[in-house]
């Protein structure tokens, strides 16, 4: 049983350490300015952050394609994710909760590269169709929404299917913590003549709220290190932009397009090293938000009844 436990730990030693390998030549070549120089073009004077023929790399344009995108689909996940678990916990008919929760569930079982194909199907046309112009005429003004994409791929198309995606792990360890809250709380607030909202507001969201937090930055890993269905729909562009509707690029999605295709030993080393930031990123998120949640629960399993 020890040896099963040490083997876990030994494949990670061994991913990080031939990361770390992999990297050294990127790392000697750019120290770590590979995650904020930029070179200028000497004929369009415009900022050149990717160059695979020149032997230019600069990780940038990933990471805030990366950061962009992932924050964009919190920002729309976590207000549907934490109603769909307050539905599930305190309002949904027990005859009906099994089923929803199931269902809800069942969406972080579906492949990364199924909801790129329907992303590229449906999403993208109604993207580029209707929500753009929309976006561009009525927030255009904002800045953040300035350029129509008539391709209808960008930031904002991969937010939304990020959102999708992260929306079932949210709301399942909402539920979690939501659930692990004693009902003595609920009784005593209820008692004191809040109404069912009040209770659930001050009874049960507060006390969770840690918990809550966790189940968030969770759903922020997994957005971090998404790669089939973000590379489909973000446009695969290495450049900065301010619109949310314009192409653009995510850590994940530049190895996986570029990897297998690379050019020299510093491209492949480059890519490598972008792979080794996602991969203690993603460590270090997932490890707070494991720390977060047990804070509220204590190893108390979830109950639908």
């Amino acid at each position: 049983m020890l040896l099963c436990a040490l083997s876990i730990f030994g494949i990670v030693v061994l991913i990080a350490s031939e990361l770390v390998l992999r990297s050294d030549l990127a790392w000697k070549a750019f120290g770590i300015h590979f995650f904020f120089n930029a070179e200028t073009d000497s004929y369009t004077h415009l900022p050149l952050y990717w160059d695979p023929v020149n032997g230019h790399f600069s990780a940038l344009p990933f990471v805030y394609g990366t950061l962009v995108s992932s924050f964009l689909a919190l920002l729309l996940a976590v207000p549907l994710a934490v109603g769909v678990a307050i539905f599930l916990t305190e309002m949904c008919p027990r005859a009906l909760r099994g089923i929803l929760a199931f269902l809800t569930e069942l969406l972080a079982a579906i492949p990364s590269i199924i909801y790129g194909f329907w992303a590229l199907a449906v999403l993208t046309p109604l993207m580029r169709e209707y929500v753009n112009p929309l976006l561009v005429k009525y927030l255009g003004w904002s800045g953040f929404f300035a350029d129509d994409n008539p391709t209808g791929l960008g930031f904002t198309s991969a937010a939304i299917i990020l959102a999708i995606m992260i929306l079932p792990i949210i709301s399942s360890l909402t539920r979690e913590v939501m659930v692990a809250v004693p009902h003595s709380q609920r009784e005593a607030v209820l008692a004191l003549g809040a109404t069912r909202w009040e209770m659930i507001r001050m009874g049960v969201l507060r006390n969770a709220r840690i918990g809550i937090v966790g189940a968030i930055i969770l759903g922020l890993g997994r957005a971090l290190g998404e790669t089939m269905a973000v590379e489909m729909v973000i446009g695969n562009t290495p450049e900065i932009h301010r619109s949310l509707l314009a192409n653009g690029t995510s850590m994940a999605a530049v190895i996986a397009s570029e990897y297998a295709e690379a050019v020299s030993d510093l491209h492949r080393s480059a890519l490598t090293e972008i792979g080794l930031a996602l991969f203690v990123v993603t460590i270090i998120v997932n490890a707070l938000a494991r720390v977060l949640v047990w804070a509220v629960t204590r190893g108390t399993p979830a109950r639908l009844a």
